[in-house]
């Protein structure tokens, strides 16, 4: 019966370290972090013996050299630094004794449904935030700070409508690049802005991968060669996508 009840253990501890680590992948945090959070749980838990290898796409896991690995599937890629922040404070929250490991297992089972994302009027206001005053940083153009923020407005509906109804990737920054050249453009000749250059600059600041780039490098600097380029490439390809949108919505209206 002991038996029974420490393999319970092992597989309770084995599966609530692949949801925390998950979790962590799905929602922007870097490979070094999820690493350390799964040592950490495993080490408060009384498995030393607990090996994992996390990669972006998928996390293999074994609680101890006589029991069986296994592996959960990252399907999906967005950013919730809110997220990656609770499982933190849960992970913290276990090391003090705070909560036992089954209470912390169904904290982050229910993570989706206690961390909502903001909403989407207050996501917005963000990107017509990021889109005027990044306008002012990076060109020092004033007269367009308001019609910056409209084209970054529109550059992330339009975005977010994409994201929400395709399942393709890049497919989401195409269209919406192509909606902040041919917008940025026809602001230029209803004469309201006076250079496009900086509208679509400033458009698309919301849209620029930054925290896959920035994930990519600290990777890659912290010794991981499979997720560090993988990541790259994926914002590289990110970045391309707006590119082509932009030069596209250039070719066709000059």
């Amino acid at each position: 019966m002991r038996w029974l009840n420490e393999r319970q253990k092992s597989k309770l501890l084995v599966e609530t370290c692949l949801l925390a680590g998950k979790i962590m992948i799905e929602n922007g945090s870097e490979m070094v972090r999820v690493t350390d959070t799964i040592d950490r749980i495993s080490i408060n838990a009384g498995a030393k013996e607990a090996r994992a290898y996390v990669t972006l796409t998928g996390i293999i896991m074994s609680a101890s050299p006589d029991m069986g690995s296994q592996v959960t599937a990252i399907d999906k890629r967005t950013f919730d630094l809110e997220k990656v922040s609770t499982v933190n404070d849960y992970s913290r929250q276990f090391a003090n004794k705070k909560i036992s490991l089954g209470e912390f297992y169904r904290r982050l089972k229910r993570i989706d449904k206690d961390i909502l994302p903001f909403p989407f009027w207050l996501q917005l206001i963000g990107a017509f935030m990021v889109s005027s005053t990044l306008e002012i940083v990076f060109r020092s153009n004033y007269y367009d700070f308001w019609a910056a923020g409209i084209v970054g407005m529109l550059g992330w509906f339009v975005y977010s409508l994409t994201d929400k109804y395709t399942n393709i990737r890049f497919l989401n920054e195409f269209i919406a690049a192509i909606c902040i050249g041919f917008v940025s453009i026809f602001l230029i000749r209803a004469r309201i802005a006076v250079s496009a250059d900086d509208l679509i600059i400033g458009g698309l600041m919301p849209l620029v991968p930054g925290v896959p780039i920035t994930n990519a490098v600290r990777d890659v600097l912290s010794g991981n060669l499979v997720s560090g380029p993988s990541r790259g490439i994926e914002a590289i390809m990110s970045a391309c996508a707006l590119g082509f949108g932009v030069s596209m919505a250039i070719k066709i209206l000059g």
